[in-house]
């Protein structure tokens, strides 16, 4: 007897391969879905939207499931590359990972598979959720290297109720295996990296195609000029690499070009050179020198456009903790000042590099809570 039908997103990948796999084995009547997210510059050379709905009719049709495809293009844009340029835009460093996932792999997904008479979509996302009296949680998954919780922390109760994730009890490993145990075409496939729209294109190449360059001048936090900058949104707070000052102590320009992309080396008394502050205002960018400069550690943070999962604000004070950057260990922390759309964040210890345009999520022991738009 089925235990119903779920819709299942496959991107051709083993994750979403095995998920399919995993559902149909437990009972339900499985339908995959293939979703294209990007149309501007869609080539082989950088994204491989192609290449995967093949493995992932191919992967349906070693299942026996019925798989279809959707053109979510015009929605990523709207929803989610504008707010991504618009970030950049304004000297912030958007994730455009979580708005994905909130604004198109479970808004727009999720609506076409209810259409669709789905009574629950799946994906192979790294992640848990729980049912606790009526109220959903999302929990990180079983295999810590591989919990994807910090990118769907901005999910609701009416998305996290629709969704299974049914990898989020095993380790990549098992998954792997599981695929070449039972033949999936795609089991030693390797796992994507970035965001299609990039791939592995150069990233600064892709964004002077929607963004101008505006180069200024390169400082130190007490105002010494070291350098050019060829333009805010390339760079983000804790950089290192492509500062093209290596090795020069600050005010001496002497052989430097403007915007080369070479690596920041060693600078005046040793010490690496790292993004410390932008100022949009100025178009000025401040870099100072070593890992463990007081600028580059933060104790507290303010988060705006906060997003929490059980629907309203956790309590203010309490000991919780943080992560500021995927695969960043957590740390403890406590909130203030939480209303309805922002928070701040007090760390128990400094926190490195912390970047406006990024996720703060929070966490209580394996519970996601949600988080917001570090400012």
């Amino acid at each position: 007897m089925s235990r119903g039908t779920v819709v299942v997103g496959m991107s051709g990948g083993v994750d979403s391969s095995v998920a399919a796999l995993l559902l149909k084995q437990q009972g339900w009547n499985v339908i995959g879905l293939f979703m294209k997210n990007w149309e501007d510059d869609d080539t082989d050379q950088y994204c491989s939207s192609r290449e995967d709905l093949v493995d992932a009719v191919s992967v349906a049709e070693r299942l026996g499931i019925e798989i279809d495809q959707v053109n979510f293009a015009a929605e990523y844009k709207d929803r989610v590359f504008a707010t991504f340029l618009a970030e950049y835009q304004a000297g912030r460093t958007p994730n455009p990972d979580v708005l994905c996932n909130a604004e198109i792999k479970f808004k727009a997904f999720l609506d076409h598979a209810l259409k669709l008479g789905a009574d629950m979509i799946a994906t192979g996302h790294y992640a848990q959720v729980r049912n606790r009296d009526g109220l959903f949680q999302l929990l990180k998954a079983e295999d810590g290297t591989k919990d994807q919780s910090y990118f769907l922390h901005r999910l609701d109760q009416t998305q996290l109720s629709r969704t299974l994730f049914p990898l989020g009890t095993l380790y990549k490993r098992e998954v792997r295996a599981i695929a070449r145990r039972e033949g999936l075409p795609v089991a030693g496939k390797k796992d994507s990296t970035g965001i299609c729209f990039i791939g592995e294109r150069p990233f600064r190449e892709f964004l002077n195609r929607y963004l101008p360059k505006q180069p200024g001048e390169m400082r130190t936090l007490d105002d010494r000029l070291v350098g050019e900058h060829i333009g805010l949104m390339y760079y983000t707070i804790g950089q290192r690499q492509g500062l093209g000052i290596g090795g020069r102590a600050p005010g001496d320009l002497a052989g430097h070009a403007a915007g080369t992309a070479t690596q920041a080396h060693e600078g005046a008394h040793g010490e690496p050179w790292y993004v410390a502050r932008k100022d949009v205002a100025r178009n000025i960018l401040y870099v100072v020198q070593g890992h463990d400069h007081p600028a580059l550690l933060s104790d507290r943070l303010h988060a705006i456009d906060t997003s929490w999962i059980a629907g309203a604000p956790p309590h203010a004070q309490w000991v919780y903790s943080a992560k500021t950057r995927y695969r960043q260990p957590d740390c403890p922390c406590t909130l203030a000042a939480v209303d309805a759309g922002s928070c701040t964040v007090e760390f128990s210890e400094p926190q490195w590099a912390v970047t406006p345009g990024q996720s703060v999520v929070i966490y209580e022991s394996q519970v996601c809570l949600g988080g917001g738009v570090i400012a």
